[in-house]
């Protein structure tokens, strides 16, 4: 038996929680992420079983709690993804860890991170034309195969996930990690991949500029990622908190705005027309070259369509979430683009984990707890902003 959050889906629970969604007390979400409406619950269960050949069980040393993971929790997830997943499950795909069994190459107490997708390598089926082709965050066969339904590892009931004292995983979803990386930094790799591939879903000319809308872990990463592997021109990043605007400066921002400011201080520095509609949000007519959309809200990517020139680029980064008017998509002929999780066979994971070890990341982790803290750690991570902090994490053996 092994100790892990679980999560049940209930319909009631969850309409519950997506009805509460906007209301906040004292600075928190009302409770639904972590109090009575919560389809989590700590449990001992039994530890997931090998599926087969190729897989390892893995001890999660550090496990992230993502921004995905809080828009499960609080309703705010597409019901799209419903058949892509199969119940009960546990959450945690952000870990770094040590595997349990010998796997080829891979002995043995391995410290690992892990690419998340239970693409057709996992799940034992011929390979679909996305994974044949390295692009396996496009896998099709991810409702099929040995094991159950789930786009990645944390949402899939055979194999468990990183909130947990166990999980399984294949071989082909690890990536083993320098001894000399910290678990604090190495557990920001799978976002940091999924930031890479995002950069490189797009073609970013040299000098062109760019904004980034919400300087959490994934726009500071997306920037980070920018000034890396890119010779991008200006990048402006839109940040909520103090603390957010001081990293993304010490990563390299061109500027950094005050979400209410963002509209007018681009029109200055890209000398474009600013309107105002009867209705609405002020736009642009001129602007940046490209737009990440880092938060995952429905604002956040409102505001890109309308910073972004005639003929650019808007890139969803964040797992989407509400209504948005896409006018500006249309009227400017803008290219949509969306970017979910990593690829490049591994690429984008092999320069991750060297940005991880290189990069000024110190202190991202701000706090760690045990399992038995749930309910404050889900709390703390849904506030992470607020209280200056870029990711919490769970320390499982704890």
């Amino acid at each position: 038996m092994i100790l892990a959050l679980e999560y049940h889906r209930s319909p009631g629970r969850f309409i519950a929680a997506r009805g509460l969604t906007s209301t906040k007390v004292g600075g928190r979400m009302s409770g639904m992420i972590a109090g009575n409406l919560s389809p989590l619950r700590l449990v001992n269960r039994q530890a997931p079983e090998l599926p087969g050949e190729g897989w390892t069980r893995v001890t999660p040393r550090l496990s992230g709690i993502c921004g995905s993971d809080l828009g499960l929790l609080t309703g705010r997830s597409s019901p799209y993804l419903s058949p892509m997943t199969s119940m009960p499950f546990v959450p945690g795909h952000e870990v770094v860890g040590e595997t349990q069994d010998d796997l080829p190459g891979m002995p043995k107490g391995t410290r690992v991170v892990m690419d998340p997708v239970l693409s057709c390598a996992a799940r034992g089926t011929a390979q679909c034309r996305w994974c044949a082709a390295g692009h396996q965050s496009r896998c099709d066969h991810i409702t099929t195969g040995r094991i159950s339904s789930g786009l990645q590892t944390g949402s899939c009931a055979d194999t468990g996930g990183g909130w947990s004292r166990q999980f399984v995983a294949h071989a082909s979803q690890l990536h083993a990690v320098p001894d000399d990386l910290p678990n604090e930094r190495a557990v920001l790799t799978e976002p940091l991949a999924c930031a890479v591939h995002s950069v490189r879903r797009v073609e970013i000319a040299a000098g062109s500029t760019a904004v980034i809308i919400g300087a959490g872990t994934v726009g500071l990463l997306t920037l980070l990622a920018l000034r890396q592997l890119t010779n991008v021109g200006a990048v402006y990043v839109v940040a909520k908190h103090g603390h957010q605007q001081e990293k993304a400066k010490a990563l390299g921002a061109t500027a950094v705005i005050e979400p209410r400011k963002a509209v007018r201080a681009l029109r200055r520095v890209t000398a474009a027309r600013m309107h105002t509609p009867e209705i609405g949000g002020d736009f642009l007519l001129g602007g940046v070259d490209a737009a990440f959309e880092c938060t995952g809200g429905s604002s956040g990517l409102d505001t890109a369509l309308r910073l972004v020139r005639a003929g650019g680029t808007v890139v969803v980064s964040g797992m989407p979430s509400g209504g948005v008017d896409l006018t500006p998509l249309w009227y400017r002929e803008l290219q949509l683009v969306g970017a979910y999780c990593s690829g490049a066979d591994g690429a984008d994971f092999d320069d991750a984990i060297r940005l991880a070890g290189t990069a000024p990341l110190d202190g991202y982790v701000g706090t760690t707890y045990p399992l038995a803290r749930w309910r404050e750690a889900l709390n703390h991570a849904a506030d992470a902003g607020r209280l200056g902090t870029v990711k919490v994490a769970f320390d499982p053996a704890r």
